[in-house]
């Protein structure tokens, strides 16, 4: 499962790698102007395979099997950067899962891919203890593991395979099924690979082992919590809604059962009525290595209403260039508040390749209820250190799902705090400037109402929702920018922004976000991309 419109752009010429373009029509893969090390992986690892195969048009099936075949001659018998064991190991993946599409009926063409294939297999059964620990070495692992029941010849090496799958499945998953990383696609990404391995064991009658299963067990509640109304992942700290299909099909592959989805997961709170979902960052970003793709989004939420995503955060700019991933990183870019000039964490690196440091220490969370909504009351400490001030967020989602209450704080905390806070209006010459942020969707028309006072948001629904600022800031509507793995670039959009000034040991910034009243509450959403939906 790959994307549509990613396959259709490669077949017209158009390509993107690890953030670097080219536009070549009428050239082989292996052509393009690019040498950047990340994009030669990528391109090695034929990843680009489930898009052409998504696209599944004849220009798609010619590149499929002309590039793959250009490969071999290039590359088969072991020169190149394909040769690292996490990229080998991908690369047998793929070859594997889109046979159907490589072979193209010529006897002697086909048994030639078999062979490489059988050659790279044996290869990776010796090689995949070169591949980095943690993901890059499981994903080896369980290439290796698929190889072994198509291959024969290899199957020997099934058993040692899944013991050391097993070890550094536990080493990277805790017991609760959660990765240090809380990155939910990565997550997501694990799941679908053991979920793969249990149904291919399951079709050879064998079983998967306790360790990998009971790892099964743990991620799934966890992964269906991080899940919004449209089935999209939450897009936090590098991780983006994953490709539409395979989260689903893994679940229904793994044969965990269907549980009430938790209250909070990974450090990220859900609240969930009616057709709308929201979830928000309540923990303290990843740590250490952890982190290199960690984004300073403490008490950032998202917000989705059936299928259509109305508040997000920009997402993961590691495809597009140092300056977009840097970017992304940032507080400005989640929607959540950062004091002007400052985000609730930094990077220690200026290329943004770096992981997390001064990181909010101190994340607490506490649920609200009564009859009419249910809320969440969050802080963090991470403008402590510069300003003296705590970020203190109250969300309430109404129990009809219609209506979103909300309300920002800075505030002193400590003494001690009240003196930094002191100091930092010195610093600064005057009030401490900040601004609460909530990127849209770009599939949301936004438009301020005539009044002034409000923002109307249309989905593609149908359904209008509006913004109000109640007190505490002046609002206006600016350009942002959405940043997705299945698109050619940076797509824009739009954010609604609160902005006011902290000249006091409290400053409060309320709004609400709500289905304008003519919205029905359940809306026939027959609308995809732009074409209509067969219901």
């Amino acid at each position: 499962m790959g994307h549509v419109g990613r396959g259709q752009r490669m077949t017209a010429g158009a390509f993107l790698f690890a953030g670097h373009a080219a536009d070549a029509p009428d050239t082989a893969i292996w052509d393009l102007p690019i040498a950047a090390p990340r994009a030669l992986e990528e391109i090695h690892g034929f990843a680009w395979l489930d898009d052409l195969a998504a696209a599944g048009d004849a220009a798609a099936l010619a590149c499929a099997q002309g590039w793959t075949d250009d490969w071999l001659t290039r590359f088969g018998a072991g020169a190149g950067p394909g040769w690292r064991a996490d990229v080998l190991g991908r690369r047998i993946a793929r070859w594997i899962d889109h046979a159907e599409l490589l072979m193209g009926g010529d006897a002697p063409r086909d048994a030639a891919l078999r062979r490489s294939l059988a050659a790279q297999a044996r290869l990776l059964s010796r090689r995949w203890t070169a591949a980095p620990p943690g993901s890059p070495r499981i994903e080896a692992l369980c290439a290796l593991l698929l190889a072994t029941h198509v291959l024969p010849a290899i199957g020997r090496t099934r058993g040692a395979a899944l013991t050391a799958l097993g070890r550094e499945v536990s080493a990277v998953v805790a017991a609760d099924g959660t990765v240090a990383s809380r990155n939910p696609e990565a997550l997501a990404a694990l799941f679908v690979r053991l979920a793969r391995l249990r149904a291919d064991l399951s079709s050879a009658d064998m079983s998967l082992p306790k360790d990998l299963a009971d790892a099964l067990a743990a991620m799934a509640p966890v992964l269906r919590s991080l899940r919004h109304a449209d089935g999209g992942l939450a897009r936090f700290h590098g991780g983006g809604p994953g490709v539409p299909g395979v989260l689903d099909q893994a679940l229904a592959a793994s044969g965990t059962p269907v549980e009430p989805r938790l209250a909070t997961a990974m450090g990220y709170a859900r609240l969930s009525h009616g057709r709308t979902t929201l979830l928000l960052d309540a923990a303290s970003p990843p740590e250490g290595d952890a982190s290199r793709h960690g984004h300073a989004a403490t008490l950032a939420f998202e917000l989705t209403s059936g299928r259509r995503p109305l508040v997000v955060n920009c997402g993961a700019g590691d495809g597009f260039g140092d300056r977009w991933r840097r970017a992304s990183r940032a507080t400005p870019s989640q929607s959540t508040l950062a004091i002007d000039g400052f985000s609730s964490a930094r990077l220690d690196r200026a290329d943004g390749h770096g992981p997390l440091c001064d990181t909010p220490r101190d994340v607490r969370i506490e649920r609200r209820r009564d009859g009419r909504s249910s809320g969440l009351v969050a802080g963090h400490d991470g403008y402590v250190a510069t300003h003296g001030l705590t970020h203190v967020r109250q969300i309430h989602l109404s129990r009809d799902g219609r209506g979103v209450r909300g309300e920002d704080v800075l505030a002193t905390v400590e003494g001690e705090d009240e003196r930094i806070f002191d100091r930092a209006l010195v610093a600064a010459r005057g009030p401490i400037p900040f601004r609460v942020r909530f990127h849209l969707h770009p599939d949301v028309v936004a438009r301020t109402a005539d009044d002034g006072s409000s923002v109307e948001l249309m989905l593609k629904s149908g359904e209008l929702w509006v913004f109000r600022v109640q007190d505490g800031a002046s609002m206006s509507l600016q350009p942002s920018i959405y940043l997705d793995a299945g698109l050619a670039e940076p797509r824009p959009t739009g954010q609604i922004v609160l902005s006011a000034t902290a000249a006091k040991y409290a400053t409060r910034v309320s709004w609400t976000l709500a289905k304008a009243r003519q919205t029905p509450d359940a809306v026939r959403d027959t609308v995809h991309e732009d074409r209509p939906v067969l219901v």
